[in-house]
This record gives C-alpha cells, sequence and structure tokens, in this order.
C-alpha cells in the first residue's frame, strides 16, 4: 500500500474510506432480521423476510419483513389511535418533539450517513455532506412551522392518518421530506420505505423511540409493491404521498380514484440542462457532472438532457469528456470518489437495455476509459450524442448515468426542445445574462429551475413537478398546505329548495337553441344535436347543444391556443376584463335574475342574491388578480429562491346545479383570474345560466378561446375531459360516481383534479372571495438564483 507522502508527491487517486462497523454491528445485533415499526414497538421479523443488499458488494446487509395486508392494517389502526392525542397536543408541543428528532439526526449523522451509503450504494460524501444535513434541515424547518402553523393558517386542521411511500434513491432523506411535514400539521403517518433500501428508516424509528415520540404517530411498514398497495387501498388512510415512477404514481392515481383520498404524487422526469454561449462553460461542465451523476443519475430531477447552444457545442462537449477522463468510480465508502453504485441489479440492467435501444435509434454512445470495478452495480458515465428528438434516450428517464446531447440556436428553439416532454419536473439554466436566464425560465413548464447552479434543494422551497412529473409540493408553505384539510362548505348534495313558481312562460318569450361558445364564437353543436332545458315547473324552456367528443376537441385546441397569450397579459390586464364582465353582467341582472328564477325555483329575492353574488365574485377575481404573488425564499446558502404562482394551463370544469350561476362564474374567473384558459360544461339541469353569458364575454374584450362552452350530458364530457392529453387540471362537480370515473380516467395522464364527489358547496361562502382557488387553478414554479462572489 503507498503511504501518504507517496501520494502527495504524486497526486495520484488515493482512497480514503469510510469506517462502517459502527453501522455493520447494529446490524449484526439483529441476526434474524428486522420486523415492522407498529404502534411504537419493533415487531418480530415475519415469517416471510427477503435481503437487503449492498449493491456495490452484492453482500447481504439484513433480513427485512414483507408486509402484508394484516400488518398494514395493524400500522393503520396504531395511526388511527395515536391520532386522536397527536393532533389535540397543540403546535408547541409537536414542535418540540420534530425539534428533538433534528438534534438526534444531527448527533447520528455519522452512522446514518454511513447506513444510507451501505444499503443505497451512493457515495459517502453525499449522504455525509448533502442527504443527511438536509434531513436535520427539514426537521429544524418544520419545528417552527408547527409552532406557527396556527397563526400561518388560521383554522388549520390535519388530515389524519398519511400513508407515506418513498423511493430508494435518496432512503432517509425522502422519509424526511414526507414525515416531517405531516407531523408538523398534526397527522400520523404509515411509512413504506423502498423495498431495496429500508435500513436508515427502521433506524430512525429507534430513535424516534429515543426522544419518546408518542406510540403509533410513525409507523414502518417493509416490503415491496405488495405491500404499498395495501396502504393505497387501506380505506381509513387519509392521504397517500407517493415518490416514485410515473408509472406506479398513475397506477395509485387510478386505485385512489373516487375515495376521497387526499393524494401527493413526486414522479419522474427528464430534466433539460441548458447552456447558452456566454455561460461560463467551465462552471457549467461541474454543474453537469453534479446535475447527471449525482447519485449515480437515480434523480427524479437529473439533468439528463443537455441542451447546448450550437456555437459552443463542441466545446462544451470536449470539456466535458476530459473531465470524465478523471471521473472516479468505485467503493461507496470511500469520501474520494465521483460515483459509486446503482441501487440494484434491476436497475442496471434497465439503464443498460436503454444505452443499447438509444445506439440502435442512432445515438452515438461514449464512455470514459476509465477503472470501473467489475463486481457489484457500477456502470460507466455514459454520453449519448447524435439523438434526435425521437429517440428513446430523450423521450424516457433512465435513472442513471446518461446524459443526451442536443444542440439549439435560439432561446425560443431551446424553451421549445425542453418542453418536448411529458415531464416537467426541473431544469437548469447557464448563462451569464440574467436576463435571457429569466426570459427562458418564465417559457418553461417545470416545477423547479436552477441559475448557473444544479441540484439545490432546501426546506423552505417547495418541490414538484409540472405535467407528468406529478401534482403537489414538499417543502415549505406549498408542501405543508398538503397536509393540512382544506376547510371547504361542503354539504350534503340537495335539490334547490322550493319557492313561489314560475309561471309559463310563453313560445314568443324562448330564446332560440343556445350554441356552444368555442374560439370566441358561438358554434353549432357536432351532428346538431340538442337536448330540452326543462324549467322546476316541468315546462321546457329551450334547448341546448348536445356536446360530443368532436365538440370537446375544439374547445380544448381553442383553450389551448389562447393560453400562451392570456398567460403572458398582466395581472391588470387580465383584472380589466374581469371587471368589464361584471360591468356588462350588471346592465342585464334583471334578465339573468327571471332566467335563475324560472329555471331553478327560487324566490325573486334569492334570484337577485345570486346575481349580485356573482357580480361580487367577479369582482373579488379582478381584485385578486393582479395581487396574486409569489414569495421569495431565503435557503440557508447563497440563494434566493422565487416562488412563482404558475397557471396549469387548460383547465376543464363540470359546473354544479346548485347555483348554477354563481357557481360556475366562481370558478371561471378565479381560473382566468390566475392565467389559465378554460373549457366549461354548465350545469346539465340548469345549462341556461352559462349559456346566457356568452352574451356577456362577446362585450368584454375577452380574447377568443380563453372561456369557451361546451353543454351536454356531465359524466359523457367529463370522461372525454379526463382523457384529453391537452387539458391540465379538472374540476368535477358531479355525481359520486360521475366524480370516481373522472378521477380513474384522469390518472392515466396525472391530471390536476378537484372533485365534489356528490357534495354541494355553499358558493355564496366568504371564503370563494379569497384565492383559495386561484391557488387551485396553479403550480409553484421555484427559480433559484445565486448570488455573492
Amino acid at each position: 500500500m503507498r503511504s501518504i507522502p507517496d501520494i502527495f508527491n504524486t497526486m495520484d487517486y488515493g482512497p480514503a474510506p469510510e469506517d462502517a462497523s459502527v453501522a455493520l454491528d447494529w446490524l449484526k445485533a439483529h441476526p434474524k432480521g428486522f420486523g415492522h415499526v407498529v404502534g411504537g414497538t419493533f415487531t418480530r421479523p415475519g415469517a416471510k423476510t427477503f435481503a437487503s443488499k449492498n449493491p456495490a458488494t452484492g453482500k447481504a446487509l439484513a433480513k427485512l419483513t414483507q408486509g402484508t395486508k394484516g400488518d398494514v392494517d395493524k400500522a393503520v389502526k396504531a395511526a388511527r389511535k395515536a391520532f386522536g392525542a397527536w393532533s389535540k397536543v397543540g403546535g408547541h408541543e409537536r414542535a418540540r418533539y420534530l425539534y428533538a428528532l433534528a438534534r438526534i439526526v444531527q448527533k447520528e449523522s455519522r452512522m446514518l450517513a454511513v447506513l444510507d451509503t451501505l444499503d443505497n450504494g451512493k457515495p459517502i460524501r453525499e449522504t455525509r455532506d448533502i442527504d443527511i444535513p438536509l434531513v436535520a434541515r427539514h426537521f429544524y424547518h418544520h419545528a417552527g412551522w408547527a409552532q406557527v402553523l396556527e397563526a400561518s393558517i388560521p383554522g388549520a386542521k390535519p388530515l389524519g392518518v398519511c400513508g407515506q411511500i418513498i423511493p430508494w434513491n435518496f432512503p432517509l432523506l425522502m422519509l424526511a421530506w414526507k414525515v416531517a411535514p405531516a407531523l408538523a400539521a398534526g397527522n400520523t403517518v404509515v411509512l413504506k420505505p423502498a423495498e431495496y433500501t429500508s435500513l436508515s428508516a427502521l433506524y430512525f424509528a429507534q430513535l424516534a423511540r429515543e426522544v419518546g415520540l408518542p406510540d403509533g404517530v410513525l409507523n414502518i411498514v417493509t416490503g415491496d409493491g405488495k405491500t404499498g398497495e395495501a396502504l393505497v387501498t387501506h380505506p381509513d388512510v387519509n392521504k397517500i404521498a407517493f415518490t416514485g415512477s410515473t408509472s406506479v404514481g398513475k397506477a395509485i392515481a387510478a386505485k385512489t380514484a373516487g375515495t376521497g383520498k387526499a393524494l401527493t404524487l413526486e414522479l419522474g422526469g427528464k430534466s433539460p440542462y441548458i447552456v447558452f454561449d456566454d455561460a461560463d462553460l467551465d462552471s457549467a461542465v461541474e454543474g453537469l457532472v453534479d446535475a447527471i451523476f449525482f447519485n449515480q443519475g437515480e434523480v427524479c430531477c437529473a439533468g439528463s438532457r443537455l441542451l447546448v447552444q450550437e456555437s459552443v457545442e463542441d466545446t462544451l462537449v470536449e470539456k466535458l469528456k476530459a473531465r470524465l477522463t478523471k471521473f472516479r468510480i468505485g467503493d461507496p465508502l470511500d469520501k474520494a470518489i465521483d460515483m459509486g453504485a446503482l441501487a440494484d441489479p434491476v436497475q442496471v440492467g434497465h439503464v443498460e437495455q436503454h444505452i443499447t435501444d438509444a445506439v440502435h435509434q442512432g445515438a452515438t454512445l461514449w464512455q470514459p476509459d476509465i477503472d470501473c470495478p467489475k463486481g457489484g452495480c457500477f456502470i460507466k458515465p455514459s454520453l449519448l450524442l447524435d439523438v434526435d428528438q425521437s429517440n428513446v434516450a430523450v423521450r424516457d428517464e433512465i435513472f442513471g448515468p446518461v446524459l443526451t446531447v442536443q444542440s439549439f440556436r435560439t432561446l425560443n428553439e431551446a424553451a421549445a426542445l425542453a418542453n418536448n416532454t411529458r415531464y416537467g419536473l426541473a431544469a437548469s439554466i447557464w448563462s451569464e445574462t440574467i436576463g435571457r436566464c429569466m426570459a427562458l425560465a418564465g417559457q418553461l413548464k417545470a416545477g423547479v429551475i436552477w441559475i448557473n447552479t444544479a441540484n439545490q434543494f432546501d426546506a423552505a422551497v417547495g418541490f414538484g413537478g409540472f405535467k407528468e412529473s406529478g401534482y403537489g409540493r414538499e417543502g415549505g408553505m406549498e408542501g405543508l398546505r398538503a397536509y393540512v384539510k382544506e376547510d371547504w362548505p361542503w354539504r350534503e348534495s340537495s335539490p334547490p329548495g322550493a319557492a313561489a313558481k314560475a309561471k309559463t312562460v310563453p313560445a314568443s318569450a324562448i330564446d332560440e337553441t343556445p350554441k356552444h361558445y368555442i374560439g370566441g364564437k358561438q358554434a353549432r353543436p357536432d351532428g346538431d344535436r340538442t337536448r330540452p332545458v326543462m324549467g322546476h315547473t316541468g315546462n321546457i324552456l329551450g334547448r341546448v347543444g348536445e356536446g360530443s367528443r368532436k365538440d370537446i376537441r375544439g374547445a380544448v385546441e381553442a383553450a389551448a391556443k389562447a393560453q400562451p397569450a392570456w398567460a403572458a397579459m398582466t395581472g391588470h390586464q387580465r383584472a380589466q376584463i374581469l371587471y368589464y364582465m361584471a360591468e356588462n353582467l350588471a346592465q342585464r341582472s334583471s334578465g339573468f335574475a327571471d332566467r335563475l328564477r324560472i329555471m331553478t325555483g327560487l324566490s325573486a329575492a334569492k334570484a337577485k342574491a345570486e346575481v349580485e353574488a356573482s357580480l361580487s365574485r367577479l369582482f373579488s377575481a379582478a381584485g385578486w388578480a393582479d395581487k396574486f404573488d409569489g414569495a421569495v425564499h431565503s435557503p440557508p446558502r447563497q440563494h434566493i429562491t422565487l416562488a412563482q404562482n404558475e397557471p396549469q394551463g387548460v383547465i376543464a370544469m363540470l359546473c354544479p346545479d346548485e347555483a348554477p350561476l354563481l357557481g360556475f362564474l366562481t370558478m371561471a374567473a378565479s381560473a382566468i383570474a390566475a392565467g389559465n384558459t378554460i373549457v366549461t360544461v354548465p350545469s346539465q339541469a340548469h345549462p341556461l345560466a352559462a349559456s346566457d353569458f356568452c352574451q356577456v364575454l362577446e362585450t368584454s374584450d375577452l380574447p377568443g378561446g380563453v372561456i369557451n362552452i361546451v353543454t351536454g350530458a356531465a359524466a359523457a364530457l367529463a370522461k372525454t375531459l379526463a382523457e384529453h392529453d391537452a387539458v391540465d387540471g379538472l374540476w368535477v362537480h358531479a355525481d359520486a360516481k360521475t366524480c370516481a370515473m373522472a378521477e380513474k380516467a384522469g390518472a392515466q395522464n396525472v391530471k390536476r383534479m378537484w372533485c365534489s364527489h356528490g357534495k354541494a358547496l355553499d358558493w355564496h361562502d366568504p371564503l370563494f372571495d379569497g384565492d383559495v382557488l386561484l391557488r387551485k387553478a396553479s403550480e409553484v414554479k421555484n427559480i433559484w438564483l445565486p448570488y455573492g462572489e
């Protein structure tokens, strides 16, 4: 073995191994393996166990118990039993427990870092310097949220029992991301760690016992996908939080459809790493190495698509190749290596197959001529050159150390290439011109954007994606809200109250059959099919178009075409148009009140009150349009983070039968105030309230395609809208069966859903004068900006 002086004289590579004995001794103390953690107690190992292996050596580390439905049921019951007391202890007491967890993580940081490295295969310098400090940071940060929760979200109530399923790429950090906010808000947890990497979660449970966390607040059940499915489908779980592959996320969304469970999904990504010609190329190369080869590329937000400006493509690629020729792959416990082992042989096979397929489709493979261990789950960093947009390596998430390289000429072309993916999790932009960076950041559909940096994370900054990268955020206020019950004014659905009967409408007063309203124009329904509209006395008031799949397709296309320009308008401009809509509705208020009275049987006073409330709601949306601001986060490093509220895109909505004018305008006005365009299906029972409103839209300077109205059968149109890939969000106020069907159909394209599940809302409630629906109509985009020298 060479001496340290020799190494210093030659500056050759010298290993710096971390002592793993402390973790190995703990594992040896459990020769029969590990059971689950239920109600504060470690259960005995089950009848069926499986090995947790060190991916760097292939050797077994410990035996874990395969969780059954019965195990999950016991854990959920323990969590439910603990929930009553835990949810009532008060924010200060919960804060003290979370603080204690943060402190003990710091005290046991070396043990936890070594344990995750042994179990996962990532370099010890990553677990030691990144993962475990962030774990402590999350518990510290959420101790603060527990303390100030009532002041920050008055009346906030926990959801109940939260089922949480985490992946194998960041074993303990993913636990912290989910457990900390759940406990801070007063929920209890049943956690299922990844099958490959459960050891640090079990050790954390031991630490939780040590600090006195009440029994049943945190429960852990190990196992494979069947264990996770038992947790997802358990009827007494109030929320599911999942991080993992998009395919599994879609299956979970389908399984929870119609159950009323709250759901957050943090799924896959295919994130672009965009380098302009004025970037510091040496810094960009180092950032790129971190973006794609950090954690062996097993990162959902990995910068796996290099998009480089054509004029510097050759230079950047040569610099990257030179850097990779000095790359070090080896023992993850060696503090001097660049990359460790992939998590499992199955993952190695998956990555290698993607490389093979990409080459067959025309890509040129380049790998550095460096040493790579023969045993264990090791693979060289790979560059795929000469790829086009259709190549499998550009389209699919590989989840390994594989980088594709493409070039662009202009900023708009870079944006088009970056957005040409079903994912929308993260992006990294490199340029010395901040204006150029911000201009591109505004065009990208991604939840997290790093400028002249990559892979920055903090508990104060929300993390999550757009499109098929999932929905919901983890971290910050937006992540905390995902664990708080929304206090909506729900009631059991019932017909409108009886009132004075309207007189039969004479034939001369019946309007001509209203058409659909698509792209700013009235449009005949496909096939000229219509349906009668009945008044509350049973008389026919008129007919409306029977919407079809073709009508929906036209409406969605019109909304998608109008959305970029509408979103690009200032909030002030959108507010002005909403005010015009209110002004024009006011001029027709008596006609709308009469129509409501005849349709629904409301008294004249109540009909007038609904119109007045609708006017007020338009004013509220206009008022919020230029005040629905984001935030500036200050993570504990030289960055500021701009948390911008971004419109989801195209939102479709099935309007309620209760308060047909007010419900329609409350939803529509909030959605367009936030910058979305919409496709609306009016109340099936009382569609004329929305159809009549077309006359208001035509005189209010509203750009064509911002609001589109298609009348017809709610259930059929809900299915079509849920299946449409260009619809980003779907709000369904209908019976429970229709809602369940829509949620299941929408799971296949990870659509953002808001469903009434057969209940009705009091649309007159002042809650809707706030920004609650604007938050539901938007996603938060966090843009990280470095500062300082």
